[in-house]
């Protein structure tokens, strides 16, 4: 808690442990915490066509239903909006601009 490098919310230190616990918990019921997310986008990655950066939503059903789940499980600190952002950044949502480099190699090679 002292060290100013590191989160130092107790709430948060905490729930990290919980949500290790959780984890686990999802990995022995569905084999791998990859196969349970996977189930919240149809197990195929969701490739949006935006334009314009205004046009990227900050949450949507799918994240949703998987904070909502989440939650369910005991997990914390796992609202729609983060649980969105963990899905751009793992690959289940292309989120790339279709004039973005990265748009349609994220799309080919589906993540």
């Amino acid at each position: 808690m002292n060290n100013p490098g590191i989160i130092r919310n107790r709430l948060k230190i905490e729930s990290t442990i919980i949500n290790a616990k959780c984890f686990l918990a999802v990995q022995e019921e569905f084999g791998t915490f990859d196969s349970y997310v996977w189930q919240f986008v149809g197990s195929k990655p969701i490739h949006n066509s935006w334009k314009t950066l205004k046009e990227i939503p900050t949450e949507t059903d799918e994240s949703r239903n998987l904070s909502k789940d989440l939650k369910k499980r005991g997990f914390k600190f796992v609202g729609p909006t983060i649980i969105y952002a963990h899905m751009q950044a793992t690959g289940l949502v292309n989120d790339h601009l279709v004039d973005c480099f990265r748009y349609q190699h994220s799309s080919r090679n589906g993540s």
